[in-house]
């Protein structure tokens, strides 16, 4: 089984606020916000843009998340180097980490099991 393209792309950052009305400059809507500085939004049919904030002092990441219909189902390729297996997740996913010869973390995220 293979992933079917891209469902979201998550982003850390120092300024919530600052980062999302950059997004909304470029046309993005914002689907929700949460109360810890962080939230969602959507540009057109494209995929999700999740933003969340993190202390200064913490470097900023981003990751690329890709759908996967069943992690059960789901064979990862034995070129791939798994970081984390699937893993339920307390936002009703489940999670699994790959890393590409880059060194860049690639979520793969599939329906929870509930």
């Amino acid at each position: 089984m293979t992933t079917q393209g891209i469902e979201a792309v998550f982003l850390e950052t120092h300024n919530w606020g600052k980062a999302a009305k950059f997004l909304q400059a470029l046309g993005f809507e914002l689907d929700f916000e949460t109360d810890h500085n962080s939230g969602q939004l959507r540009g057109g049919d494209g995929p999700r843009v999740f933003i969340v904030e993190v202390p200064e002092d913490q470097d900023t990441r981003s990751r690329l998340v890709l759908t996967v219909p069943d992690a059960d189902a789901f064979e990862p390729d034995p070129a791939l180097e798994v970081v984390a297996p699937f893993e339920e997740t307390h936002y009703g996913t489940r999670e699994m980490a790959v890393r590409d010869p880059d060194g860049r973390i690639w979520v793969l995220q599939a329906p929870g099991s509930k």
